[in-house]
């Protein structure tokens, strides 16, 4: 089954940076995938923050992070299911703060605007003040 560990979350001052990680395995359903990181702050619906597409690296922000966060992958071609994502997240604000979610769909990110992911993480804490 699919797993998917986050990390790289904390409290950091309006302006400063993290990185998230996200290591991903067990997908077995193609050799393509599309991975994201949702987030949902105290009181909001979760949100779509980024996506990456495992099989040619195709990227998709948020209008409210374009420009401050990069989407980004370990490896260029996945390792019998398994691969490693980052989020940047650089000039954070207040409003920045969040759980962020790995997410992983299915064979591509053709969906991402509007299907709910399949595979979610924990979740990592990222907090600004």
């Amino acid at each position: 089954h699919v797993q998917l560990v986050e990390s790289g979350g904390g409290s950091v001052q309006s302006g400063g940076s993290l990185r998230l990680s996200c290591a991903s395995s067990g997908y077995r359903d193609s050799a393509n995938y599309c991975l994201g990181w949702f987030r949902q702050a105290p009181g909001k619906e979760r949100e779509r923050v980024a996506s990456i597409y495992t099989g040619d690296g195709t990227t998709n922000y948020a209008d409210s992070v374009k420009g401050r966060f990069t989407i980004s992958l370990e490896n260029a071609v996945n390792d019998n299911g398994k691969n490693t994502m980052y989020l940047q997240l650089n000039a954070l604000l207040p409003e920045d703060t969040a759980m962020y979610f790995c997410v992983l769909v299915p064979y591509s990110c053709q969906t991402w605007s509007w299907a709910w992911p399949r595979d979610w993480g924990q979740g990592t804490q990222v907090t600004v003040s």
